[in-house]
C-alpha cells in the first residue's frame, strides 16, 4: 500500500554573508622586502600570476626559492610547464603538512590581520581591499 506523504516545505537559500578577498605574498627573508597580490580567489591562474610578478620584481641574479605549504593550487598541473620552463630562476619548496610555524610568511598574515581587519566593519569588499594594499604597499619596501 503506498501511502502519500505531506510535501515539505522548500528550503529559503540565503546569500552567503561571509565575503573575502585574497592575499598571495612572498617576503625577501634576508631584506624583508615583500611582494604582495590581492586577488578575488585563490587558484592556479592567480598563483601563476603572482609567480609571475615575483619574477618581475627580481633584481638580482640569484635563483628564487619559495616556501609554501600544500595548497592545491600550488601543486597545480598548470604550473608544471611554467615551473620547467623557468627553473633556473625560480624553486618552489613545500613544507611538511601542517607546519605553518615554519613559513615566515605566516607573521606577517597575523599583522595583516591585527593591523588591518580586526575588530573593523567593512561596507564594500572594496573598503577591506583598499586597507589591506594600502598595508602592503607599506611593507613593499625592505625593512
Amino acid at each position: 500500500m503506498w501511502i502519500p506523504q505531506k510535501e515539505k516545505e522548500p528550503i529559503a537559500l540565503h546569500a552567503p554573508t561571509k565575503k573575502s578577498i585574497s592575499l598571495f605574498g612572498a617576503v625577501q627573508s634576508g631584506t624583508g622586502k615583500l611582494v604582495s597580490m590581492v586577488t578575488p580567489v585563490f587558484n592556479a591562474g592567480t598563483f601563476l600570476e603572482f609567480l609571475e610578478m615575483i619574477l618581475e620584481s627580481k633584481k638580482w641574479g640569484k635563483k628564487i626559492i619559495l616556501i609554501f605549504d600544500n595548497a592545491r593550487y600550488h601543486l597545480a598541473i598548470l604550473l608544471q610547464s611554467w615551473l620547467a620552463r623557468d627553473e633556473k630562476k625560480i624553486m618552489l619548496v613545500f613544507l611538511p603538512p601542517y607546519s605553518p610555524d615554519f613559513n615566515i610568511i605566516e607573521r606577517l598574515w597575523k599583522m595583516t590581520r591585527r593591523l588591518c581587519t580586526h575588530n573593523r566593519y567593512f561596507g564594500t569588499l572594496d573598503e577591506l581591499s583598499g586597507i589591506v594594499k594600502k598595508q602592503m604597499k607599506e611593507w613593499a619596501e625592505q625593512n
